[in-house]
């Protein structure tokens, strides 16, 4: 290639650069022609973002629901060690937390143990009120546990269950613990009574009590001591009548207010059967039964005479034994009066230079239908579960 050509095809080369350059430059220098829908983009852009920011606006917001709620301080009360027989109170303090007013519709309690007291019962958001229990001790001793039921309109806790507990512990100790006498010795070989305070508590004795008062006892109710010792004096007589009962010692210790002794006294005869019975009876068809009488102090008697109050047994003949005799009785049901299913008799037993024996007679017809039962009458049975002796009326 020779210079000429050389200069020809470098000066064609830089020619078309400058004309490459020139084109762009004027191409960048040109306006731009706009997208004719980019208006209508952004328009409907802000109009649905408007939009939007009304529905917000306007949308109605979530309203909070009224609603009571019913907190407690504390479900569970502990007394610790108590006297049986004694009187203890404690509180259980709530506090409504809902935001609508809280109706305490009933307090469900254990019968005999936790009565209660509320000064009323709708309690205003954020008001609070205390539950007032008192409980009773009662016996045996050892741990107990009771409970009251608060129910409300606290639609999460509608029932709340309290708890009462305690350790019923003896603080007055008493010898014997019961008393088991015999007909046959003098004063019925009846023991003394020692009392005596667990906790060095000094007590007086306010009183001493038996059934059909056969037992008694002398004592100084201004006396104050940590212990005492009675001698109990028995009327035989009575006791006789009576055989079984309680001795109640009322004291003035803080955390014993009685002591309870059982009282049994062997009889002096024993009867088998007690009471006789026929079964399945049938109307002037004669039954044959026997009835055993023994003395329990191995004392020989002799019986004087045996009848029947209505007639209905009669007495077909006696055979003596070791210890007692044994009675062959003859028993003739009545005629059944419509559909009357019992009939009853007594023998007498009459004992020579002794008192007399009384032996029941139950007879039972065959039942002839069956017996409708007799429907329950609700207004008496919620009245006998609202009201105890002991608790008194439901305040609710």
């Amino acid at each position: 290639m020779n210079r000429l050509t050389l200069s020809v095809l470098t000066i064609f080369v830089t020619g078309c650069i400058l004309f490459l350059q020139t084109g762009c430059e004027e191409e960048a220098m040109k306006p731009r022609s706009l997208n004719p829908d980019w208006f209508k983009q952004q328009t409907w852009a802000a109009i649905n973002q408007q939009a939007s920011q009304q529905a917000f606006q306007q949308a109605p917001q979530r309203k909070v629901t009224a609603a009571p709620g019913i907190a407690f301080e504390k479900v569970t009360h502990n007394f610790g060690d108590v006297g049986p027989g004694t009187n203890h109170l404690c509180e259980f303090r709530f506090t409504n937390t809902g935001n609508s007013v809280l109706k305490i519709s009933e307090v469900s309690k254990a019968c005999g143990c936790t009565p209660f007291s509320l000064d009323k019962t709708e309690y205003a958001p954020g008001e609070s009120g205390t539950l007032r229990v008192r409980y009773y001790a009662e016996p045996p001793y050892g741990n107990t546990k009771k409970q009251l039921f608060v129910h409300s309109n606290d639609r999460r806790n509608p029932k709340i269950a309290l708890n009462i507990e305690a350790r019923i512990a003896a603080k007055v100790d008493f010898e014997p613990k019961a008393l088991r006498l015999s007909l046959k010795h003098q004063n019925a070989g009846c023991p003394q009574i020692t009392l005596s305070s667990l906790d060095n508590q000094p007590f007086s004795i306010r009183s001493f009590k038996s059934t059909a008062n056969f037992i008694t006892a002398a004592y100084n109710p201004s006396a104050r001591a940590t212990s005492f010792v009675l001698q109990p004096m028995v009327d035989m007589a009575k006791l006789e009548q009576t055989l079984n009962g309680r001795i109640e010692i009322e004291l003035t210790h803080p955390e014993c207010k009685t002591v309870t002794i059982s009282v049994n006294a062997l009889p002096r005869f024993n009867i088998s059967p007690r009471p006789i019975v026929v079964r399945e009876a049938r109307a002037k068809s004669a039954v044959t039964k026997k009835v055993r009488i023994q003395n329990n102090y191995k004392e020989a008697f002799e019986l004087e005479s045996v009848r029947s109050k209505k007639g209905i047994v009669k007495i077909l003949g006696s055979q003596k034994l070791n210890d007692g005799y044994e009675l062959e009785l003859s028993i003739t049901p009545p005629a059944q009066r419509s559909r009357a299913s019992l009939f009853t008799d007594t023998v007498v037993v009459k004992i020579k230079g002794g008192g007399n024996l009384e032996i029941p007679f139950n007879g039972f017809y065959p039942r002839r239908t069956a017996v409708s039962r007799v429907p329950i009458n609700t207004e008496t049975t919620t009245k006998s579960a609202k009201d105890c002796k002991t608790c008194g009326p439901k305040i609710f």
